[in-house]
């Protein structure tokens, strides 16, 4: 075969794309195999076994749910939400067929969760002011901490001044009854011996009245301290108490309080589901 010059189309003349043969009968098949397919296909609908066995397992899911942390009410809203779109999902599947029985019991767990959760909410509510009520008794304990320190300071420092007096007599007069037994025992003019023992037996009696006003000072001081001690405990004990209150109201605030009340809403409703199907069943078939 001889070499064909190519021959140059005229200028302006426009070229238009011929698919070449086997792209052709690509799309004749694909047109013919789609023929008479709906252009939307329907979603399948979910069987009553299906979509019962989903809603318990969403509601059980539900009722274990934990929230992070505190104020736990900012996700019960949402936690109420999934839990209607779950119970309405169940209710709008065509296979279901609800009874009244059903709708009424759901109707009613619903607004008792809701309820509880409200409680809950206006709990959590008041934590800064439990918290505000913790800081005053708190307060109140420290101030009468210092008012008991103060007064048992000050008694403790008035009998240590008392006894420090006391032991300095009594030494002084323990010197005195030294020096006269030396006099006794040695020669000492110009003082008789019935002076030597009047003298001692002044010293004597001296030392025994000073001997007797120690240990009533250190029984004053026992006494005083009770005293103070049972008063400081008086004060201190219902605060204590309050402080006790209020710790255990705001550590359950601090924790999930709504999750044993969402845990049993959850149940009721699995329950309801289950009651509900078992009644059905019993149903004969077209009853609905």
């Amino acid at each position: 075969m001889g070499y064909q010059p190519k021959i140059k189309s005229p200028k302006g003349v426009i070229h238009e794309y011929k698919k070449p043969l086997h792209e052709k009968r690509k799309d004749r098949k694909h047109l013919r195999k789609n023929i008479g397919r709906p252009i939307l296909e329907q979603k399948r609908t979910a069987s009553e076994r299906e979509v019962s066995e989903a809603t318990l397992k969403r509601l059980h899911t539900l009722g274990i749910q934990k929230f992070g942390s505190s104020p736990f009410s900012e996700h019960f809203d949402r936690w109420i939400a999934n839990v209607e779109a779950v119970l309405c999902e169940f209710k709008s599947n065509p296979n279901i067929g609800l009874d009244e029985q059903f709708v009424t019991e759901c109707s009613q767990i619903l607004s008792s969760i809701k309820h509880q959760l409200e409680s809950i909410s206006r709990k959590e509510a008041s934590l800064d002011q439990e918290l505000n009520k913790l800081s005053d008794w708190r307060s109140r304990l420290k101030q009468i901490n210092k008012e008991y320190a103060a007064l048992t300071g000050s008694t403790k420092g008035q009998r240590n001044r008392e006894i420090k007096r006391l032991y300095s007599t009594i030494d002084h007069l323990k010197k005195d009854q030294d020096e006269v037994i030396r006099m006794k025992t040695g020669f000492f003019r110009g003082v008789s011996r019935k002076k030597r023992e009047q003298k001692e037996t002044v010293i004597m009696q001296e030392l025994n009245d000073k001997q007797t006003e120690l240990e009533l000072v250190m029984l004053d001081f026992s006494i005083k301290q009770k005293e103070l001690r049972a008063e400081y405990d008086k004060k201190r004990e219902p605060i204590l108490e309050e402080i006790k209150k209020f710790r255990r109201i705001i550590q359950i605030m601090e924790t999930d309080g709504s999750l044993e009340e969402r845990w049993f809403a959850c149940e009721a409703l699995i329950d309801a589901v289950n009651t509900f199907l078992q009644r059905k069943s019993t149903q004969p078939i077209g009853s609905n």
